[in-house]
């Protein structure tokens, strides 16, 4: 492999851009800002600690509301963890996952193409409940008292009081106020 097709660099670099940082300390920065990051999630995901958990989710920047209850194994995006909104009085089950960026990161063919790096704010309503492992895709609202399925794959926004089932999750039953 050449060095023009080693995506590592390429990858880095977008994400320093994104925090505004460049050069060599830009580097260092940015790499002291994911390792606390990664330490801060590693703590998260796994105590058996609800509150903890969202104590230690919110030191990473996550925006979480008040009586969140965060089951252990939770996956928040560890890049952009500053982009993922969650209300008050939201679920978050076993080995769900969140995620704010997609990226082909490893197939320059794809990312130089149609691809490219996706960066967006994901928000999860007051009241949403995302059983176990269902994930969460960047640029996604999940709407209020809304419930996402176990293993669902949230692609498109969910609107207020529905059940969403299925890859890609689909909305089969509005929620009676």
């Amino acid at each position: 492999m050449t060095e023009d097709d080693n995506p590592f660099p390429i990858n880095e670099k977008e994400v320093m851009e994104y925090y505004g940082y460049s050069g060599r300390f830009g580097s260092l920065k940015f790499k002291i800002k994911f390792l606390r990051s990664w330490i801060l999630h590693s703590i998260a995901y796994s105590t058996p600690s609800s509150g903890f958990a969202v104590k230690m989710q919110k030191m990473r920047g996550v925006k979480i509301g008040r009586n969140c209850h965060f089951n252990p194994y939770v996956l928040i995006d560890l890049i952009y963890p500053e982009l993922v909104n969650i209300g008050d009085n939201v679920t978050l089950g076993s080995h769900s996952m969140i995620f704010a960026h997609s990226n082909p990161s490893a197939n320059l063919f794809l990312k130089n193409g149609e691809y490219p790096r996706k960066i967006e704010k994901v928000n999860i309503k007051s009241g949403a409940v995302i059983n176990p492992g269902a994930i969460v895709i960047a640029g996604v609202t999940i709407g209020e008292n809304s419930i996402i399925s176990p293993r669902s794959v949230v692609v498109q926004d969910i609107p207020d009081y529905c059940v969403a089932v299925g890859n890609p999750a689909r909305v089969v039953k509005k929620i009676n106020r």
